[in-house]
């Protein structure tokens, strides 16, 4: 409110620079000179003030971003096994990651993560079975919306490689809704429309993890 009461005053001062400036003369002329430094210079201010409000606004956002990266770090992200799915994931060899997170799945069956990652590449290799019976079962327990996302676009590819394009089109209309910021599901819907392009899934992993 007392910002509003402010850039009120401020605006019918500008509008009486604005309407009487022109025409203005002598002593008049000078006091809506006045008034426009004052604006000028108030202006200045509220913008030096705000940008350095900002500032340390992106300082604490950053330092809840950092804590809770630090807080996601899943026991099962730190195995041996893991990191190496992963690095062999990033470097597209598929077979080899699927029996890194074949391990991590084994020690930790109720890792969303690692059962995603799993179910992936089963789905870059083809193998589209089993990467939806993964995907399900992660999809059951899912409470972060990009993940599900992930797994509804994911669901949506299978269906749409099984000819089935009505069913995977609801598939990427869900995973939109879930996380309106992931490109692929939205691309894939209009790929679905023309009946062209290629289906998107797998690279929008990194930021999951």
């Amino acid at each position: 409110m007392i910002f509003q009461h402010m850039f009120a005053e401020m605006n019918e001062m500008l509008d009486e620079i604005s309407k009487f400036y022109p025409i203005a003369q002598g002593t008049q002329k000078q006091e809506l000179t006045q008034k426009w430094n004052l604006l000028k210079h108030m202006s200045d201010e509220i913008i030096e003030e705000w940008l350095s409000f900002e500032e340390k606004m992106g300082a604490v956002r950053q330092n809840w971003s950092e804590a809770e990266a630090v807080d996601y770090v899943l026991p099962e992200m730190k195995c041996d096994a893991y990191e190496k799915g992963e690095g062999y994931y990033k470097l597209l060899m598929f077979s080899k990651a699927l029996e890194q997170f074949q391990l991590v799945v084994h020690d930790y069956p109720d890792s969303p993560v690692g059962r995603t990652y799993l179910a992936m590449c089963h789905l870059h290799l083809q193998q589209l079975s089993e990467a939806s019976s993964h995907f399900i079962a992660v999809l059951d327990k899912a409470t972060s919306n990009r993940l599900r996302s992930i797994i509804y676009n994911a669901l949506g590819c299978i269906e749409a490689q099984n000819g089935k394009r009505l069913r995977a089109k609801e598939y990427f209309a869900l995973a939109h809704r879930s996380d309106p910021t992931l490109p692929e599901p939205l691309m894939n819907l209009q790929a679905c429309d023309n009946s062209s392009g290629k289906l998107k899934f797998g690279d929008e992993l990194s930021p999951l993890m």
